[in-house]
């Protein structure tokens, strides 16, 4: 018989994953349905099967780090895993309210954490381990963008650039009653094979979303046995396929404030970076967060596409001169250059090397504003803390760990 404590465990993990999959669809799928590539129920059902595809496989590792690794599983009793869930579900209502995402696996992981020190049993090493790999991933994540945006993005957008015809993508025709997609007329070949590209990398951010999210739904109740670990992998999964199908329509059409505010490529180099550095991550065992990676990312790539303007070696001469002129941005008042319309400006077809970019042309509108950066890392270090803090209040006030 199914007990209410139980019950109420089950409820909160469905919640959680519910609003994982609302998130990381738009995440995932906001430039596929924005061109028009891929419809928003086609997006819906293509995240529910790839999330649940890198649950099964790569996920796996990532709950058993959380519901074993960091503190003994025997900590784990049915009502220390609804507390814990408690305040990843916590996390999202904070994440909504400020309009930041926060990171869920960060917030799962200071709660357990806060369990652990409560009772006096937890694995530092392993802690250790994890809390590096989050202040390595972003940087990581920062620097290869840039290195992409400065010297490869101008070459990228030349060779892939995506011109989208007038009409539909792919027109269907019969083989007796069996139906198969055939180009468009207006389709070229570019196009097909462009547009068959983002479909794929979406599909793959799924999959790595699926891999370091499943774990923040379900690890404390595998954890404690109340549930397999093959049965709360299907669970997670059916909750994000759940939220994919509802609420992330709402979140597809106002990615465009994430992601999709990027052209095209830049939001699949940008998918694929972030996407290949968490599936690494959670093949390690190491929850990490998507939205952090994705988001330091945007960061690096404007950043690495503004600094085109200037060579190295004369920004260096500028500095030790002691010249005011010497910003990568040109001169902008001193604001960092990383701009929209470094990244949507029409390219040439010769790209012009470093430092014959025009400065203007790289810093019309800004790409990263430092204070909105501020409050978003502010409250990525915020979440987890007040989790941890919260949890280890709850768990020495009633101590209701095994």
């Amino acid at each position: 018989m199914l007990s209410p404590l139980l019950a109420v465990g089950l409820a909160v993990a469905v919640f959680v994953g519910f609003n994982i999959g609302g998130s990381s669809t738009g995440v995932a799928f906001g430039p596929a349905v924005g061109s028009n590539v891929v419809s928003k129920l086609g997006a819906a059902g293509l995240m529910a099967g790839f999330a649940l595809l890198g649950g099964w496989t790569v996920g796996r590792n990532v709950v058993e780090t959380m519901g074993g690794d960091i503190v003994p599983a025997d900590l784990f009793t049915l009502g220390a895993s609804v507390g814990v869930l408690f305040f990843v579900g916590l996390a999202l209502l904070v994440s909504n309210l400020f309009g930041v995402p926060a990171s869920t696996s960060m917030t799962a992981v200071g709660a357990i954490a806060g369990l652990g020190v409560a009772a006096g049993d937890i694995d530092w090493g392993v802690m250790g381990q994890i809390v590096s790999w989050w202040l390595v991933a972003p940087i990581v994540a920062f620097w290869v963008c840039a290195v992409v945006g400065r010297y490869l993005y101008p070459y990228l957008d030349v060779w892939f650039r995506i011109d989208q015809s007038e009409g539909p993508l792919v027109e269907y025709e019969r083989v007796g009653p069996i139906p198969y997609p055939v180009p468009a007329p207006n389709t070229g070949r570019r196009e097909l094979v462009g547009s068959v590209l983002v479909v794929v990398i979406a599909c793959y951010m799924a999959f790595s979303a699926g891999a370091s999210n499943v774990a923040n739904a379900v690890a404390p109740l595998v954890g404690s046995g109340a549930v397999s670990l093959d049965h709360g992998i299907l669970l997670a999964a059916g909750a994000i396929g759940l939220g994919a199908f509802t609420i992330a329509r709402r979140t597809l059409d106002t990615v465009g404030s994430g992601l999709t505010e990027l052209p095209l490529l830049a939001a699949l180099v940008v998918e694929v970076v972030s996407a290949s550095l968490i599936t690494l991550l959670s093949y390690l065992g190491i929850p990490a967060s998507l939205a952090v990676s994705a988001t330091m990312c945007i960061v690096g790539l404007g950043w690495g596409r503004a600094t085109r303007a200037v060579r190295v070696r004369d920004a260096a001469a500028a500095a030790v001169r002691g010249d005011e002129g010497g910003d990568t941005a040109g001169e902008s008042g001193g604001n960092s250059a990383m701009s929209v319309d470094a990244l949507t400006a029409e390219p040439d077809d010769e790209v012009q090397r470093i430092g014959e970019e025009d400065p203007a042309d790289l810093d019309t509108a800004d790409l990263f504003d430092p204070a909105a950066t501020g409050r978003v890392v502010t409250l990525w270090i915020l979440t987890p803390t007040i989790s941890a803090v919260a949890s280890f209040a709850l768990f020495t006030l009633v101590p209701i760990y095994g």
